[in-house]
């Protein structure tokens, strides 16, 4: 039997714990002009009247829009699409928990993400006969110290490979870091991304090699990417660029700038967000590390 009623009973905790931190729930749309130019994303694309539309891989430009309109605390939880995503964590129309917050950073954020992990999980999750202690704070890890744990690769090396041999990296960030991440007992953070992994993040200031992303992991499950925004509009635009060229010479899709995004950029402060798997948060609170059980109809079941 799916698990739906505890999903129902995560998702009223989550509304809870931002309602009691002067969050306000927002909704926005699902087709848009463009969809980002992740390169490891692709979209659906969704023919109108007037022009394409693609259905959101994140709901994040529009949030970031809402942002420069004044709205200093938004979250949302929307349902999003990925060509190509499905698996024991993935599948192509999944729940998104995304939240911003105005005038504040990426340590604002860190705390907002390991204070509702450990509300909603009740500081832990058992998975089979382990237990992974999830209370706030968090250990906090960097890129470069896990690669060095896992992979027994330096720090120079690991900035060098992400930024000339994305492969490779991204083959030892699967084969060893993130098993060895999933053998520890307790959550946590990773922080200090290359500054090549964050598209959408600012980098350090005191170390412009890495950029301010971290993301979470709990037995071995990646549960959310969270930003220090970008907001100079001209690095956005030179990044966006640089995307759409690589998916170009990949023969990936190429999709739109969102210009409406970027003029906005130029009003939003400087913010920090995250994005959370819901489906995956659900799965740890119920027990698992797979989103099948908890979702009502995954693509294989229809």
């Amino acid at each position: 039997m799916k698990l739906l009623r505890e999903r129902a009973n995560v998702i009223a905790l989550v509304r809870e714990f931002f309602a009691q931190r002067d969050f306000l729930e927002v909704e926005t749309p699902l087709l848009v002009p463009s969809p980002g130019l992740d390169l490891h994303l692709e979209a659906f694309e969704v023919g109108t009247r007037s022009a394409a539309r693609y259905l959101i891989t994140s709901p994040e430009y529009q949030m970031k829009r809402l942002l420069a309109d004044g709205y200093g605390r938004i979250f949302q939880i929307a349902k999003c699409f990925r060509k190509g995503e499905l698996g024991d964590r993935h599948n192509p129309e999944f729940t998104m928990l995304e939240w911003y917050r105005a005038n504040a950073g990426i340590d604002d954020v860190m705390r907002d993400t390991e204070d509702l992990v450990a509300m909603v999980t009740g500081g832990r999750v058992t998975i089979g006969e382990r237990t992974i202690d999830t209370r706030a704070p968090v250990e906090r890890w960097t890129v470069c110290d896990a690669f060095d744990r896992f992979a027994g690769i330096r720090e120079d090396e690991t900035l060098d490979l992400a930024a000339n041999d994305e492969d490779r990296y991204f083959e030892l960030m699967v084969d060893a870091v993130e098993p060895g991440l999933a053998a520890l007992d307790h959550a946590v953070f990773l922080v200090d991304y290359p500054a090549s992994q964050a598209s959408l993040a600012r980098k350090r200031p005191d170390d412009p090699r890495v950029a301010e992303r971290f993301e979470l992991y709990v037995a071995g499950v990646e549960l959310c990417n969270g930003f220090g925004e970008l907001t100079d509009v001209a690095e956005q635009r030179a990044r966006l660029e640089r995307d759409r060229e690589e998916r170009s010479t990949r023969g990936l899709p190429v999709y739109p700038i969102d210009e409406k995004f970027l003029e906005a950029l130029a009003h939003v402060p400087p913010s920090g967000g995250n994005a959370l798997g819901l489906d995956r948060l659900v799965a740890l609170v119920c027990g698992g590390t797979e989103i099948r059980p908890v979702m009502a109809f995954t693509l294989e079941e229809l």
